[in-house]
């Protein structure tokens, strides 16, 4: 039985003054594997991360490790009490208004002198010295006068402090009322087919601010800064985003078979020594970030929506239909909205009381089997 240990982390402190603090799970592996981050609930709402975390403790307590793992639920405890009346919001600064999971400390300006300096060092001291290099700057962004560092940004930098010491990061999201998917970046597309995720995101190797870009594009651009060079490296970490179906809601079976998933990919990656854990046989379709589509509500209204979470759809399919019970006796009150492409569908809006302009879907298109 592994041991798990347990530590309180502040991330800021609340208006009485009282510390602000996240819970962190450690486990500890005999060093040989990649070092592994997983958090959840950087959202609010998005509070299925939680019970995947929780099923992966219960998992990883009986495996034998390679790798040192570290877990952390709660990650927002600010967004996971937003509440208004009874819903949770807790996907943007309610003071300052920006994406929770926008906050991230981008470190593209580092690479190009550490390149310089260490151009001809072999990787294992290049790995080193990059991770190092990451952790230093990350914390001393921290330490700088506290009246520079606003509240949110303080949480988000203070976990990416601690995904920087990890070659494998995982941040768990959810969508508002969601199939499961994965984003994934480009340069890692063949990881994403030991995922038991049927929905794979393909998003380009850059930053744009989220905890996945903000630890696998320092990565990205040394390798790409080496390359220009004449030298090849590797990228040594890979991050990804995944998304664990709708918000508001947690199914502990769901999680069972999340974690499961979860487990079948870091057993390829070699964190354990021993595990059976393998992706199952199913077909993975796969988009690229550009071919991923937004679909706006062409008329405010109440909607009903038709097309499944997860369903191929046909180009003028039926996807929904918004009722204007104002139109009843004056004008037509029911309206069949179509899509004029083939497409899988990935999410739609929570509610069904829309506004002409709110986002409604979010669909696959241009899709192709991974």
């Amino acid at each position: 039985m592994n041991t798990i240990t347990q530590e309180h982390i502040q991330v800021g402190e609340i208006a009485n003054g009282l510390p602000l603090t996240i819970p962190v799970y450690r486990l500890q592996g005999n060093g040989s594997g990649p070092k592994v981050y997983i958090q959840a609930n950087m959202h609010g709402a998005e509070v299925q991360g939680n019970a995947v975390i929780y099923q992966l403790l219960e998992q990883l307590k009986t495996q034998t490790l390679a790798s040192d793992i570290t877990l952390v639920p709660y990650a927002n405890p600010i967004g996971c009490n937003q509440k208004s009346g009874e819903f949770t919001l807790g996907r943007f600064d309610p003071i300052t208004g920006t994406n929770w999971n926008r906050m991230y400390h981008d470190h593209s300006k580092l690479i190009e002198s550490f390149v310089s300096e260490h151009l001809d060092a072999p990787e294992d001291v290049i790995k080193a010295k990059f991770r190092a290099l990451l952790v230093d700057q990350t914390q001393a962004f921290l330490d700088q006068p506290a009246y520079r560092v606003n509240t949110g940004k303080r949480i988000a930098v203070t976990l990416q402090r601690l995904a920087h010491e990890a070659d494998i990061v995982l941040d768990l999201h959810t969508g508002p009322i969601s199939a499961k998917h994965l984003y994934c970046p480009e340069y890692a597309k063949a990881s994403a087919s030991y995922f038991d995720i049927e929905h794979v995101l393909l998003i380009p190797n850059e930053f744009d601010g989220a905890m996945d870009e903000a630890t696998f594009c320092p990565w990205w651009q040394l390798s790409e800064a080496y390359k220009a060079q004449g030298r090849n490296i590797p990228v040594w970490v890979e991050a990804f985003t995944v998304e664990l179906g709708s918000q508001e809601k947690i199914d502990l079976t769901e999680a069972k078979l999340d974690a499961e998933s979860i487990l079948s990919y870091l057993n390829h990656k070699q964190a354990f020594i021993g595990a059976e854990f393998a992706p199952k046989p199913i077909t993975r379709y796969a988009c690229m970030l550009d071919d991923y589509l937004a679909f706006y509500a062409p008329m405010g209204g109440m909607v009903e929506y038709n097309a499944a979470l997860g369903s191929h759809i046909k180009a003028g399919d039926t996807i929904a239909k918004i009722l204007r019970m104002e139109q009843y006796l004056s004008e037509k009150p029911l309206h069949e909205i179509t899509l004029d492409t083939d497409a899988i569908t990935i999410l739609h809006f929570a509610s069904a009381s829309v506004n002409q302009g709110t986002e409604l879907y979010k669909f696959f298109t241009n899709y192709f089997e991974l």
